[in-house]
């Protein structure tokens, strides 16, 4: 596969929603720019919220276990979000280049501004699921096929918004769905924790993909594509708020339902705590930039959850 951009690299631009400081961008070679971005490699938020489930799962099922926390599965679910969120958003980018082009955030995305052709897209696209099915590979029986399934709701994703106003609800669906995988690599089972936790997960990323959709909600209007941002309009908070909540009591019957602990519900008691810091702060005509920083806010919601359910499975070791 060629990784020439259709286009002149050198004068590749930041992205809006990017760290326009962060290493990879700033040292990545000009002909290799457009395919950081493609990968969201400049913009890592996206990889933290796909890891958090897989590590927040995993966690809390060696707390059940009573064992040590599998370092080795943190480790292989790292590499593995990585490679997933950057083949997901090259396909995304991908079927939406054409709606990408008319709406002024996303404009100047390598697609959609001519400087990657589809056709080098489609290679990105296999060189990253080869990573990410090598680290499937390293898992259990159980893990690998379930893992095996979860494409199949990528590939409905960038196609949602066309006939549905819950796109974040799809998004959910693959989002979380590492809160099944983490829970199966350390188990070998499926166990009532992982599903509570999973549609903890889901309940999350459609509430902070709502708050991300804010930023787009003129365009989208314009363009016809449909989104909660949009369904819920005033009631935004409100309807956020509910998602949020709903997460929260998800989290809470997993910690319980995998053996409970002071650490496991402190973890949760963080993330509720979080999660209404950002309900404060939402309503319908928030400004853009605000909405990105509550956004991307998540990583650390996600993590306090997480610590929890580490320190618990340590915990029980002393």
């Amino acid at each position: 596969m060629s990784l020439r951009p259709s286009g002149e690299a050198a004068g590749a631009p930041a992205l809006p929603d990017s760290i326009v400081d962060h290493p990879l961008w700033r040292r990545a070679p000009p002909a290799l720019r457009p395919y950081v971005q493609l990968a969201r490699l400049d913009r890592p938020i996206g990889w933290w919220l796909l890891l958090l489930p897989c590590w927040e799962s995993s966690a809390l099922a060696s707390a059940s276990l009573r064992e040590a926390p599998n370092l080795w599965h943190l480790a292989l679910f790292f590499v593995g979000a990585v490679a997933m969120r950057g083949a997901g958003s090259t396909y995304n980018d991908y079927v939406d280049r054409d709606i990408d082009a008319k709406v002024e955030r996303t404009r100047s995305r390598p697609l959609a501004s001519g400087r990657v052709t589809p056709r080098a897209a489609l290679g990105f696209i296999v060189a990253q699921c080869l990573v990410g099915l090598a680290v499937l590979l390293s898992f259990n029986g159980l893990t690998i096929a379930l893992g095996l399934l979860s494409p199949l709701i990528v590939l409905v994703y960038p196609f949602a918004k066309r006939f549905t106003s819950w796109p974040q609800a799809i998004l959910g669906f693959a989002f979380a769905y590492g809160a099944l995988l983490g829970w199966t690599a350390r188990a070998d089972a499926l166990g009532a924790p992982a599903l509570f936790l999973y549609a903890a997960a889901i309940l999350w990323t459609i509430g902070f993909d709502t708050i991300y959709a804010l930023q787009d909600i003129r365009d989208d209007v314009v363009i016809g594509v449909g989104s909660t941002a949009r369904l819920f309009g005033a009631r935004v908070k409100l309807a956020v708020g509910a998602l949020y909540a709903g997460s929260i009591a998800c989290a809470a019957l997993a910690a319980l339902l995998a053996g409970g602990g002071a650490f496991a519900f402190l973890g949760v008691a963080a993330y509720a705590a979080h999660l209404a810091w950002q309900i404060a702060q939402v309503d319908e005509d928030i400004a853009p930039v605000t909405a990105l920083r509550l956004f991307r806010a998540n990583r650390d919601a996600g993590l306090l959850l997480f610590a929890g359910f580490l320190v618990q499975s340590l915990a029980f070791l002393f």
